[in-house]
């Protein structure tokens, strides 16, 4: 069942990134830069560190309008943080429990098992508050498009790119060669310094973004180190027990040639 949800958001995603820009979805081509990202490769793996910051600046700026409907607090606790720190995280937000006897809703301090509080109550209130455009949940945006990590790192340090003469931008649209059709509702939202480490990581807009999109890959795909893992172990296993057959075969083989 969970499988299926992730499919269906994925493709949602997808779906709302393409049609941002209906009349222009196709045209121009579009810039990718190229990354080497920690958990790529065969023993690849996450930087816990690296997704921490990541939770920090998609808690400090992506959340302003973007949700994460599939990941819960308590998950955040595979990235490193305690127990506590999630409780707090869940407590601060107030989520709706059923309704009360005259059927005003409910309302109660988030538990680690709620979904993260999300910016908008729904679609409608989203849009309105976007201009008309509906931000996309965040939780698979990785996997919504081919190359995704580097696709969302591209597109969120691309603001800057300078804008040929010729081109012509619609009223409330911001400029972005990352961005198919080279138009999108988003303005630019990560800049230099725009966020402060505890852990005294740099924080140029190069390193802000690289952080999110680890964050952002490990929402997507939270099983990678874990099947990694289990990768690894079961290529030694095979190793070992072809290297045992083999010299069964050799012992089993020397008898009959004598």
């Amino acid at each position: 069942m969970r499988s299926m949800r992730k499919l269906f958001t994925a493709i949602a995603a997808a779906a709302t990134l393409a049609v941002a820009t209906p009349a222009l979805a196709n045209t121009g081509a579009t810039k990718l830069e190229h990354k080497e990202w920690s958990w790529q490769g065969m023993f690849g793996q996450y930087d816990k560190a690296q997704l921490r910051r990541g939770f920090q600046v998609y808690k400090e700026i992506c959340a302003t309008c973007h949700s994460m409907n599939l990941v819960r607090y308590r998950n955040l606790m595979d990235i490193g943080l305690s127990e506590d720190d999630v409780k707090a995280l869940a407590a601060a937000n107030e989520v709706q429990d059923g309704f009360d006897d005259t059927g005003a809703p409910k309302m109660r301090p988030g538990l680690p098992a709620d979904k993260l509080h999300a910016p908008f109550p729904n679609e409608k209130a989203a849009r309105a508050a976007n201009g008309g455009a509906l931000p996309p949940d965040l939780s698979l945006m990785n996997k919504a498009r081919k190359n995704g990590p580097d696709y969302v790192y591209t597109l969120l340090t691309s603001y800057e790119d300078p804008m040929p003469e010729d081109f012509h931008l619609m009223d409330g649209m911001n400029y972005n060669p990352a961005f198919p059709g080279h138009q999108i509702a988003m303005p630019q939202m990560i800049f230099d310094e725009g966020v402060t480490f505890a852990d005294g990581a740099p924080n140029k807009k190069e390193n802000i973004t690289a952080d999110v999109v680890a964050f952002l890959n490990w929402t997507a795909e939270p099983e990678l180190d874990t099947r990694k893992g289990m990768g690894l172990k079961v290529m030694i296993f095979l190793a070992v027990m072809t290297a045992l057959f083999y010299a069964l075969k050799r012992q089993i083989w020397s008898r009959i040639d004598h």
